[in-house]
Formats: structure tokens, sequence, C-alpha cells
């Protein structure tokens, strides 16, 4: 077993293992790739795969956390290793390595996620539980219909916008996003990257919500194939109440299945009650949960 630097060529390997520890989430070839070799600006982002017998069977990402004024955070994202692989030693050194990463960064306060089964192995590497998170799925045959505006309310694809005007939503809209830091200082290169510039950006099926020619609230398909990803939905405050994020979320996945789009995926904060609800009115099952785990490094 080897422990080395992701290179553009694993992609492949690295969907297809998601695919096998990760089936409700998605993320193509193409923008692994890319993710690999043009990583995210401004935050130290790299990856790491384990080897064995030269197959890919771990890996982890480590990243400055970018979206908030807390300071000296950062993360440790979707460790993971092949079943057959596991209780070798290829996960902690997979962590171990992705922690030095951090630590040369001057990150102190870490967060990583687990699946329940993993708890025990967070806890004895120095994380704690924090915050859970659902992953939900919806059949999209049928589709949902495609909705019908209030007055005043136009339905766009994001393919039609300013990019800037869909990036101040999105800050406006996730300040108060229930979470362990508060995503309060995103950059427009960072959400450009990240959003506007995914290889797996649906810009025809994401569809906004806009009043007055501002965007109101609006949700972003990623899309893998037949497979989506709710990568966010969310309502500018001075909106909410209006049903606006429903109505965009709604209007989003029937574009995505006129697409060719068959399976919705999403996840979600459990203290996120107001979008858990519109979820389980869309048909949204309960697929997964995973712990957002912390720990702070001396």
């Amino acid at each position: 077993m080897r422990i080395r630097v992701a290179q553009p060529d694993d992609a492949p390997a690295v969907v297809a293992l998601r695919a096998m520890v990760y089936p409700y989430l998605v993320r193509g070839v193409d923008s692994t790739r890319k993710m690999i070799a043009e990583p995210p600006p401004e935050e130290g982002w790299t990856a790491f795969v384990a080897e064995v017998d030269a197959q890919v069977v771990g890996w982890v990402s480590a990243q400055r956390n970018g979206s908030t004024s807390t300071a000296d955070a950062g993360d440790i994202a979707l460790l993971h290793v092949r079943p057959e692989h596991r209780r070798r030693g290829i996960g902690t050194a997979l962590l171990t390595t992705a922690t030095d990463h951090l630590t040369s960064l001057g990150i102190r306060r870490l967060r990583a996620w687990a699946q329940p089964d993993a708890l025990p192995f967070a806890r004895r590497h120095g994380f704690e539980p924090s915050r859970e998170l659902r992953y939900s799925a919806l059949d999209l045959d049928p589709a949902p219909a495609l909705p019908e505006p209030p007055p005043g309310v136009r339905l766009r694809p994001i393919a039609e916008l300013d990019p800037r005007l869909l990036y101040a939503a999105n800050v406006a809209s996730a300040v108060d996003e229930p979470g362990d830091v508060p995503v309060d200082a995103v950059s427009y290169p960072s959400w450009q990257y990240d959003v506007w510039e995914n290889l797996g950006l649906d810009k025809a099926a994401s569809t906004a919500a806009e009043i007055d020619g501002e965007v109101a609230a609006f949700s972003l398909v990623k899309r893998d194939g037949d497979r989506m990803w709710s990568d966010y939905t969310g309502t500018v405050p001075a909106y909410r109440g209006r049903g606006l994020a429903r109505l965009a979320k709604t209007a989003a996945l029937h574009r995505a299945a006129a697409g060719g789009v068959r399976v919705a995926y999403t996840s979600n904060d459990e203290a996120n009650a107001p979008m858990l609800a519109i979820n389980a009115r869309l048909g949204y099952r309960p697929v997964a949960t995973q712990w957002s785990c912390l720990a702070e490094l001396a």
C-alpha cells in the first residue's frame, strides 16, 4: 500500500470508488479530473489516493474552508476506502496525510464527515460527532409537472442570468444555513470555480425565480449522465415565506427530467426543517446519513 497525491488520470478510478462507497453522491469523471488538475483557488485544496497493487482503493481530499469567516478552519472530505481493504490501516494513513497537509496551511479546526458505522474510527482519531446530515433520493419517473409561477415571478434557467446576480443570491441565502461554521465569506472566484464553471452544472435545468430583475430564489442541478445532485436550493431572506424555493426546485427537477435525468439526490442538515419539508412534499426518500465530526489540533 502507498499513499500519493492524486493525479488527473485517477479520475475514472476515483469516481468508480465513490460510486461504490457513496452511491448517492454525484460527480462525474470530467469534473473530478478538472478538480484534481485545476483545484479551487485560495483554499490549498489537495487530494490523496491509496494504492494497492497499482489499484486505487482509497481517497481523501483536504482544504482550507474558504467559505467561512471562522479562523483556521479546514475540511477533510470524503475519506473512503474500498470495503475489502478496510481495517488494514489505509484509512488512518489517508487521514494522517490529509491532517498533515492542513497543519502545513496553519489549520487548527478540522471538520470531517463519517457514516454512522465509521463514527468509532472518527472518535479514535480525536473527532467528535457534531451535526447529522440526511441524504435523500427522488425517482423522476414520473417527473414533477412544470409549476405555474405566481404573478410577478419569472422562472428562468440560470443559463440566461448574469452569474454575479446568482452569486449575490447564493451569498445572501446561505448566511443562515445551519452548519458547524457560518457560510459568510464566499468569494466570487471561489463560487465561480465551484458552481458556475463546474463541468457538471446543468445551466438549462438549474432554475431561478426572478422578481423585478432580482434573483429571489434558485435551485442548482449538477449532473452526471442520468443522475443529478441538487447542489443548493435557497431563497434570499427578503423573499422567504412565498414558496419560491419549492417553486424553483420543482421547475429544476422538471427540466432535469426532460433532459434525461432519472434520479435526483440531495442532502440536508437535520436542523434545516424548511428544506426537509420541501423535499418531503416533492417525494424525496431518505437513503443515507452522515455526521460532521470536529477536532482541534494543538
